[in-house]
C-alpha cells in the first residue's frame, strides 16, 4: 500500500525521520545480505498483520497469499527450500523502519512503489508483483454507486499509507468535504468502518475486496466503486546498496512470469525443461551456473523458485483471482501478451 503522490504535511515528518535513519545507516556492502541469508538459513520476510490475498494465517497458522508465496519462491531460489522463510508480521507504519533496522531481508506486505520511498527512504523496489489502485467502499444502503456522489462525510484510512493523502488531494480536487478517520491498522481501519464511524472506507481496491469478506452482514451489503484515484504498484522491496540481492528477488520474479509465459506450471515444469534446448534449456536446468554464481542462487533456481507455487498465473489464481473467495479480475496483472503489464525482460 499505498499511494502515487508525493507526500502532504501530516506524512512529511515521518519520512523525513524515516530518511534520516536511513541516511544514518551504514552502506551494504554487495553480497551481505545474501551471505546473512545463507548463514542463518532463514529468509525473514516481513508481510502484513493480516490482509487476504498477500498474506494472512490459515487456521493452521501457515501462511498464504501472494506475498507469502512470493517469499517463499525466494527462499526456494536463494537456499533451496521454500520453508525456510520466517514470516514477520508488520504494520504499514513499522515495515520501512524494520527494513531499514535490517529486521528483515525482504518487504512482501503489498507496498507500492514511489518516488519518495526510493530516494529519501533508500529503499529498493525489484519489480512489480501486484497493480493495483486506491479505491472506496461504502455501505449498498447508502445509495451510493459513483465516486462522485460520495462528497461528504468521514472515510476510515490506514495511519503509515499514502492514502489520506490521496484522499485529501482527491477532496480538494473535486471541492469535496471528506474528511479522514487515521486508524493504525489495516484491522481497525476496516473495523471502524463496519462500525458505522466512517461513511466510506478507502484503501487498495484489492485489500477492500479482502475486508469485504469479513463484513458483519456479508460482502454484499458492501460496495467497491468503480473508480480509482491513484495507480498502486505493489512488490518486494529491499534495502539500497546490495545489487545482488536486489537482482536475485527481481529476477525470481520476473521466472515466475517468464515459466507462465512458457506454459511450465508447478507440475509440468520438470518435465518441460529436459526437452528445451539452446541457453534457456541449459538456465532453467541448472547447467548454466554463471548467472546462478552472479545472482547468489541456486543453480536450479528458476525450477526450485516455480515448484515452490507455481508460475505468476497459478499464484494469481489461488490467492487473488478465480480460485480465491476474492475473485479479483487480473486485468492488468495478465501477461503482456494477453493484454496485461506482466513482462519479463529476456534471461539470455
Amino acid at each position: 500500500m499505498h499511494g502515487s503522490r508525493l507526500f502532504g504535511p501530516r506524512t512529511a515528518a515521518q519520512l523525513i525521520a524515516l530518511a534520516l535513519s536511513a541516511a544514518l545507516s551504514a552502506p551494504l556492502p554487495a553480497g551481505e545480505i545474501l551471505a546473512g541469508i545463507k548463514a542463518r538459513d532463514r529468509l525473514r520476510c516481513g508481510v502484513s498483520e493480516g490482509i487476504a490475498g498477500f498474506s494472512t494465517r490459515d487456521g493452521q497458522g501457515r501462511w498464504q497469499g501472494l506475498d507469502a508465496d512470493f517469499c517463499r519462491a525466494v527462499a526456494a531460489a536463494t537456499l533451496g527450500d521454500a520453508q525456510k522463510v520466517e514470516f514477520v508480521p508488520l504494520k504499514a507504519s513499522t515495515r520501512f523502519p524494520a527494513l531499514q533496522a535490517r529486521r528483515i531481508d525482504l518487504l512482501a506486505r503489498n507496498t507500492s512503489w514511489t518516488l519518495t520511498r526510493e530516494a529519501l527512504l533508500k529503499l529498493q523496489f525489484p519489480a512489480v508483483l501486484f497493480y493495483d489502485g486506491q479505491a472506496f467502499m461504502v455501505a449498498r444502503a447508502s445509495g451510493i454507486t459513483r465516486l462522485d456522489e460520495l462528497r461528504e462525510g468521514s472515510v476510515c484510512v490506514e495511519k503509515g499509507t499514502t492514502h489520506e493523502q490521496n484522499l485529501a488531494d482527491h477532496s480538494r480536487e473535486h471541492g469535496l468535504a471528506l474528511q479522514p478517520l487515521v486508524i493504525d491498522s489495516a484491522a481497525g481501519a476496516a473495523a471502524a468502518f463496519f462500525a458505522g464511524r466512517c461513511r466510506a472506507y478507502s484503501s487498495d481496491a484489492s485489500q477492500l475486496a479482502a475486508a469485504r469478506l469479513q463484513a458483519p452482514g456479508g460482502p454484499a451489503n458492501l460496495v467497491i466503486l468503480a473508480e480509482r484515484i491513484s495507480k498502486e504498484p505493489l512488490g518486494p522491496v529491499v534495502s539500497q546498496g546490495d545489487e545482488q540481492w536486489a537482482s536475485a528477488v527481481r529476477w525470481v520474479l520476473y521466472a515466475l512470469i517468464l515459466a507462465e509465459e512458457h506454459g511450465m506450471n508447478q507440475a509440468s515444469i520438470e518435465g518441460r525443461i529436459q526437452h528445451l534446448e539452446g541457453p534457456m534449456g541449459a538456465l532453467l536446468r541448472g547447467e548454466d551456473l554463471r548467472l546462478a554464481r552472479a545472482l547468489g542462487v541456486q543453480p536450479d533456481w528458476v525450477l526450485r523458485a516455480v515448484r515452490a507455487g507455481g508460475h505468476y498465473g497459478e499464484l494469481y489464481a489461488r490467492n487473488l483471482g478465480e480460485h480465491s473467495p476474492l475473485a479479483i479480475e487480473r486485468g492488468l496483472n495478465r501477461l503482456w501478451n494477453a493484454g496485461g503489464l506482466m513482462y519479463a525482460p529476456p534471461f539470455d
